[in-house]
Parts: structure tokens; sequence; C-alpha cells
């Protein structure tokens, strides 16, 4: 646990780096350009560079040692965030934010190339859970896990806004490249016991085939992943429009305090699951936290009121841990520790792919069609009884329909055969480590 605990805290450091400067990209692009769409697309290739690299990063877990990978996450992330230092001060700021150059896409998708290195990072350590701690504990390990990202979120809301407001996007990046440069010095000096890996003759460098064998090696799993990746089409959503509607509300210094004081959330939802669990099936604590995150979407920008939509996030970021954590659980009791980085990097793969396609979609749509409807005469008679009159009407009216599309799928997934049977699965295997199934077969 001593050396998890390191691990978790090194994992920290680096989440809120690249937490920092992605949030700070987001408001920067967003207070300069007024463009929902710039951010929708920002968010949506975040996603979808995730979605596409998940896969390789999963094998690629698999076949080293998760230190070296670890610490090849933290060299990748160090040099793009740099390169994209070095573009920020060769072309103006007057080109740069021009979103009809190749410059803007350039530097954009280098800062978010450097953000996507680190979810390797982040698959690594799901396993080191398996890898460090007992099979009873974990469900409370990844609660601790949910509590340090909300609080990397809690700095990282604060200070990106702040940064952007006060400093600009120049002193931005170079706070991000030094904080980056001490947690690879950190995590340098940590040592991670692991058992030897057997080369494995048949493990290709993207070994999707591997990772669909051992998804469909737990019956059941695959039913998750998939109810998983449709809700994520939901979630697009306020992936695209959160933030503009936040900045709609709120300057940038001030959203920035209102995401981190909201991100508490975070810290409790974790504390929670850290302390008590997720009780004796993860699945159908997950499956209600879907139906209640759809009723918070649908409701926390129902009328323009600040309030309402602090408190909603608030809940939200409370849930989102839980959610996670509950998933986690799961596949590291139900998947052999051998194969758990390409069984992570399989679901993040689908679950990441369909926020972009969501947010490609819902950003222009709603900057092109929604919000201008609802600005309308038609739109103010059609929904300005339930949702009021305002400028942010035609995000709040998106949010409204992804909420209940939400709560639909979490209710039905209760219906389900795949429901019972991966509840039953999970109830039937013993709590017992993972991890020295895995080395006995090994030896």
């Amino acid at each position: 646990m001593r050396t998890f605990l390191h691990v978790l805290v090194n994992t920290a450091i680096a989440n809120v780096t690249t937490s920092f400067l992605w949030f700070a990209l987001t408001f920067w692009v967003y207070l300069e350009t007024k463009s929902v769409l710039a951010t929708g697309l920002i968010g949506g290739a975040y996603m979808m560079l995730v979605a596409v690299s998940s896969m390789a990063f999963g094998s690629f877990v698999d076949r080293y040692r998760k230190h070296t990978v670890m610490v090849f996450s933290g060299v990748g992330t160090l040099a793009m965030f740099a390169l994209a230092g070095i573009v920020y001060l060769l072309i103006p700021i007057r080109s740069l934010l021009d979103l009809g150059q190749p410059w803007f896409w350039i530097f954009a998708v280098i800062v978010l190339i450097g953000a996507v290195v680190e979810q390797l990072r982040n698959i690594a350590l799901s396993t080191t859970v398996t890898l460090l701690v007992p099979s009873e504990r974990r469900a409370n390990a990844n609660g601790l896990v949910g509590t340090v990202q909300g609080l990397a979120f809690l700095v990282t809301s604060v200070f990106s806004g702040l940064a952007i407001g006060f400093l600009g996007m120049g002193w931005t990046l170079l706070i991000a490249i030094l904080l980056v440069a001490v947690a690879l010095t950190h995590l340098i000096s940590i040592r991670i016991p692991e058992p030897e890996i057997i080369a494995d003759p048949d493990h290709k460098a993207v070994d999707f085939r591997g990772g669909y064998l051992a998804v469909r090696a737990a019956p059941g799993l695959m039913a998750l992943i998939i109810f998983t990746t449709f809700n994520n089409l939901t979630g697009g959503v306020f992936m695209a429009l959160m933030d503009p509607y936040g900045l709609e509300l709120f300057s940038p210094q001030l959203w920035g305090i209102v995401l981190g004081v909201t991100s508490t959330g975070f810290l409790i939802g974790g504390g929670i699951v850290a302390k008590f669990g997720l009780g004796a099936n993860p699945i159908r604590t997950m499956l209600i936290l879907t139906v209640v995150i759809g009723l918070l979407g649908a409701t926390f920008a129902i009328r323009e009121l600040w309030w309402l939509y602090a408190a909603g996030i608030w809940v939200f970021m409370m849930i989102m841990p839980m959610v996670e954590a509950a998933e986690q659980t799961v596949i590291q009791r139900l998947v052999p520790f051998r194969t758990q980085g390409r069984v992570f990097g399989f679901a993040m793969t689908f679950e990441a792919a369909s926020g972009p396609i969501t947010s490609f979609l819902i950003a222009p749509i709603a900057e092109f069609w929604v919000i201008p409807y609802m600005n309308g005469v038609q739109g103010k008679q059609t929904w300005g009884w339930l949702l009021g009159e305002g400028s942010t009407r035609g995000i709040a009216l998106c949010f409204l329909f992804a909420g209940i599309v939400s709560i639909l799928i979490g209710l039905g997934a209760f219906a389900t055969k795949s429901y019972r049977r991966i509840s039953q699965q999970y109830k039937d295997i013993p709590a017992e480590a993972t991890v020295a199934k895995a080395t006995a077969a090994d030896q």
C-alpha cells in the first residue's frame, strides 16, 4: 500500500499538469474566439485521440513493466508540452488564434497529444491497483483514485482560469512544462515490485484480438462496456457544451473557481467509495447512479441560474468517481492481471470514442441550429415555459434531451439478461488476488 500511495500521488501530480493545460487551452480558445464549434472540436479531438490510442496503450501496459510504462508516458508528455511551447513562441498570436490557418490546429493537437499520452499512465495505474492492493480492498483503492483525481480537478479548475485570466497562455505553458518535469523526476525514484513478464509470441503491438478475447472470457463484461459506451454518447453533449455555458454565466477567473469548488464533489464521492466501498453489487450501484446523472443533466440548466448550474455540477462530480470505480472494480475482479491492460484499453477505445462522436455532432448543431432556434420567437414560444428565456437556452435544451436519454439507458439496462449474468459472476468469483493467479500461471 505504501508503494501504491507513492504511485497514486505521482499520478495526481501528472494529472494536475495535463488537466491544467487542457482546461487552460479550452478557456483560452473560447475567450479569444467565442466559438462553441472550436471548443467542441477540441474536446471531441481529445476523446477521439484517446479512443484511437487506448488499445495500443493497453497492449503496451501488458507487454512491459508498469513503472517503465509510466516513465515512458511522462517523457512523452514532457516532449509534447515543450514542443507546444516552441510553437507558441515562434508563431504570432494573431495567426495562432486564426481558426482558418493550420497553426491553431497544429498547436492544439500537440497539446492534446501530450495530454493523451498521460492516459497510458492511467491504464497502468488501474492494473497497479490489482498488483499492489488485495482484492477485497480494491473498490476502496479505486475510491482513493477517484479522490486524488478530484483533488487534481479542483486544483486544475481554479488555477487554469486564474492562469489564463491573469498570466496568459505563455506562462501557463511554462508552468505545465515545469510540473511535468517535477513529476517525472519523482517517478523515476519509485520502485514497483512486479512479477516477471513472460514474453508472449502472439502478443502484437496493438493486440485488439487479445483484448476482445479477454473481454469475451468474462460473460457479461462486453455488455458492461457497451452500456458505458452508449452512456458516454450523452456525456459528449456535456463535454462539448459545459464550458461554453459556464463561461456565459461567469468570467474565466470565476468559472475556474466555480469548477474548483464544485470539484470537491470528486473528493467526497471518492472518499465515500474509499470508506464504504460499492456494496455487494457494483453493477447495480453504477446503473442507479447513471439514472441520477441523467436527472441532473436534464435539470441543472433548466433555468439560467448560476447557483442551480453550480449545484448540479457539484453533485455530478460527486457521482462520477463512484461510477468509474464500479467499472474498474468489476474488471479487476473478473479479468486476470496479465490481460488487464488490454481489457482496460479495449474498454477505453469504445467508451472514449462515443464522446467525440456526440461532441463533433452537437457542437455545430448547437451553434448553427439549436442556439439560433431558441433565441428566435418559435423556440421561446415552444420551450419558454420549461427552460425560460436567455442567451444560453439553446445549450439548456441540448442538456435536457441528453439527460433524458441517459435516464432511459440506465433504466433499460436493469431489464437485460447481461446485467443479471455479470452480477452473478461477480458474486461467484472469490475475492482473491488476481495477480497471484497470473504469477502462478507464468511460473
